[in-house]
């Protein structure tokens, strides 16, 4: 695609912006260099006495999950951070180079448990690359309606938690899971599960959608832009939303593009890349929506992004609940059962609600994969953390932290 269409088809993010919230991110710009010189400090420029070390977690609700933070702290100032991971390790990839191609997917559900339908595509995406097996037209339409209506559930409960990492408890986490049941259920009643799905295939789906659950999905869609419309009423022009977010745990183009970020944190340092759009997997080529981008790469460009792609999301189920065809769901070729891909490797990558989620595998002719390795964008986007905390307080890191949005099943696999 040339920079001018991608241009044309990216959407820079408007803010409110208070007195107040602007005086706090002046503050945060001069207390990161602060930040710095503790950090000098600690190869003995200044007494290390005055360091305090202290553990976030593993059992810390705002760790979100079995994660843990060591944090050097200079006052209630951060000097350093390192993220610890591991808790969750269950032997993922080695699980699956020793099961066959099928038995592998319900595994991947359990990588970000909250996005099962995404984690599906991107390994059944790699497979068929690697044993050239095609996907009926009615099935790309399917695949794409069950992975937006799982970005959008993502991002609302996304917001949610993080508003609840500020203290704002209840109300906007029970807005965003009212939403998120509703997707859940027509969840359940096509594959049987709310969360651990199991229901793409190589070559399709598992089974159709029937008119009465496309239906019901079209009457859900339709009544999706009055909750983003009160969500944004709820929280975009909070000051106390404003104040603790912007400027805060900022993240700039350049360490976001050599460490390997991706998804909503990427494009909210002002980055254009989203693999709908660069990759164009699937269908996604036939549908017209934006990526809209930040400017500033702090907590509320963070947060705007989710915002703004479930009303991005909204507009492609619309386009793909209208437009979806009658046909088959599977390739009739495909074989599922026994499946031994010639000997080759093949790597396949969607975008996920957390960034680029990737599966590479290399096939030695036989049942099992040679090899088998997930490129999880949790991961990655938590490498920085350090990079966004310092100089930060600590109930900034606990703000910048949620606006990552991680899944250990995913981080530690």
């Amino acid at each position: 695609m040339s920079g001018k269409s991608m241009m044309e088809e990216s959407a820079m993010v408007a803010r409110p912006e208070s007195e107040n919230a602007m005086r706090l991110a002046e503050e945060g710009g001069a207390t990161f260099g602060a930040g710095q010189q503790a950090v000098k400090s600690q190869n003995g420029l200044q007494d290390e006495s005055q360091i305090m070390e202290v553990a976030i977690g593993p059992q810390h609700p705002s760790t979100h999950g079995v994660f843990r933070m060591d944090v050097k702290l200079d006052g209630e100032r951060v000097v350093r951070l390192k993220p610890v991971f591991g808790y969750l390790h269950r032997n993922h990839e080695k699980i699956a180079e020793n099961a066959s191609y099928l038995a592998a997917i319900p595994y991947t559900d359990r990588l970000d448990y909250l996005c099962s339908m995404s984690n599906n595509w991107g390994y059944t995406l790699a497979v068929e690359k690697l044993a050239g097996i095609a996907v009926p037209e009615r099935a790309e339409y399917i695949r794409v309606i069950m992975a937006e209506l799982t970005r959008f559930q993502n991002h609302a409960g996304l917001v949610g938690f993080l508003l609840q990492d500020m203290g704002a408890s209840g109300t906007p986490l029970m807005y965003a899971f009212r939403e998120r049941e509703k997707i859940l259920d027509l969840f359940e009643a096509v594959s049987g599960a709310r969360m651990m799905c199991n229901y793409l295939r190589f070559g399709g789906v598992r089974v159709d959608c029937t008119p009465e659950w496309l239906e019901e999905t079209r009457q859900l869609v339709g009544r999706l832009p009055r909750f983003v419309d009160e969500f944004e009423r709820l929280l975009r022009g909070n000051e106390i939303l404003m104040a603790r977010t912007q400027g805060v745990g900022v993240l700039g183009r350049e360490l976001a593009v050599n460490a390997g970020v991706t998804g909503p944190m990427l494009r909210a340092c002002g980055v254009n890349y989203d693999l709908r759009k660069v990759d164009r997997y699937g269908i996604y080529d036939r549908f017209r929506f934006r990526v809209p981008l930040g400017e500033h790469g702090d907590v509320y460009d963070r947060y705007m992004m989710r915002v703004l792609e479930m009303r991005e999301s909204i507009a492609i189920l619309e386009q793909a609940l209208k437009d979806i065809p009658e046909g088959p769901v599977m390739d009739a070729k495909a074989k599922l059962r026994g499946l031994r891909p010639k000997v080759g490797e093949a790597y396949g990558r969607i975008e996920s609600p957390k960034g680029e989620l990737g599966f590479y595998l290399i096939s030695d002719g036989t049942m099992n994969p040679y090899r088998y390795r997930v490129r999880p964008p949790c991961l990655i986007n938590l490498t920085i953390l350090e990079d966004m905390c310092l100089g930060q307080s600590v109930a900034d890191v606990v703000v910048t932290l949620g606006s990552v949005d991680i899944v250990m099943g995913e981080v530690d696999r």
